[in-house]
């Protein structure tokens, strides 16, 4: 009995810390969102990503650990990959809503999951997953008046996202901590001379550092935390379910905090991506829940 109780806690408090996850990352995009009128798309994810970088690297200290030349490339590619996915995605935000970028973006994931796969079950959340994308894709009055250029930057986020996920297996050999430090470093390489070529010595501006460090705390250290949190209670198949919800929260934190609307359409596009990834991840192969 007691240790049923103590299941259920844990259970509980990995829910909460995964949804505070989700919800840290959307109000720190939010957040970040406002500042692309000083600092551009290019400069707000350069300030984002090298105080995420900072902060882990303090947290981790990876010089301390052993790191092989095969995991230091691996390293280094799922570092740039990630980098080019943070740049994508912020470039995305500029003309579409954050929810909807979101669930654009979820179809890079979502595309390694079933690739890997091949089942004939996986045909059905492919098609979820593509009529999700043809409700937002400009081909017609239903689509409304979203940005087919901001649409773009959306997928080429999700394809930045699907080899941030190959490169990271890669990866795997590493301690978790540091090759997120050493990746997050990467990234930030990769993002900075887009930040400092697209707005220049205004990155540096005192105010806009304070809020750069806050972006980098609520989408990046905050949710990093929690999700360790949830990942140590539990289930992977459990974790990728709730972590599927993302594109609606990311739909209400807009919604919220950006005031962006969205029409009947769109959120049916968005409940369409968010079942693919529902139904992927629950007739994924692997271990059943106990």
């Amino acid at each position: 009995m007691q240790h049923a109780t103590a299941h259920r806690r844990s259970t509980l408090i990995a829910v909460l810390a995964l949804t505070g996850s989700m919800a840290s990352l959307c109000i720190g995009t939010s957040f970040a969102k406002s500042l692309f009128s000083a600092l551009g798309a290019q400069g707000t994810t350069a300030l984002r990503v090298s105080f995420s970088a900072l902060i882990l690297l303090c947290v981790w200290r990876p010089w301390r650990m052993p790191l092989t030349r095969a995991n230091a490339r691996a390293i280094a590619l799922y570092g740039a990959a990630l980098g080019a996915t943070n740049l994508l995605f912020y470039m995305s935000l500029r003309t579409i809503p954050l929810g909807l970028a979101i669930a654009i973006e979820f179809t890079g994931p979502l595309a390694v999951a079933v690739l890997s796969s091949r089942r004939a079950i996986d045909f059905l959340w492919i098609a979820f997953a593509v009529t999700g994308l043809l409700l937002l894709l400009p081909v017609g009055a239903a689509a409304g008046t979203l940005d087919p250029v901001g649409i773009g930057y959306a997928l080429a986020a999700g394809v930045g996202w699907a080899l941030y996920i190959v490169f990271g297996q890669m990866a795997g050999n590493a301690h978790g901590g540091q090759a997120t430090s050493l990746g997050l470093t990467m990234a930030a390489l990769v993002v900075l001379p887009f930040g400092l070529a697209h707005a220049g010595t205004a990155m540096f501006s005192p105010t806009l550092l304070l809020f750069g460090l806050a972006v980098g705390i609520l989408s990046s250290a905050i949710p990093y935390s929690l999700e360790m949190v949830a990942l140590k209670r539990l289930h992977r198949r459990t974790f990728g379910i709730l972590l599927s919800m993302e594109p609606a929260m990311g739909a209400l934190a807009g919604l919220v905090f950006l005031h962006e609307q969205l029409s009947t359409v769109q959120w049916l596009a968005i409940a369409s991506i968010i079942t693919a990834s529902v139904g992927c991840t629950m007739t994924s192969r692997g271990k059943r829940e106990a």
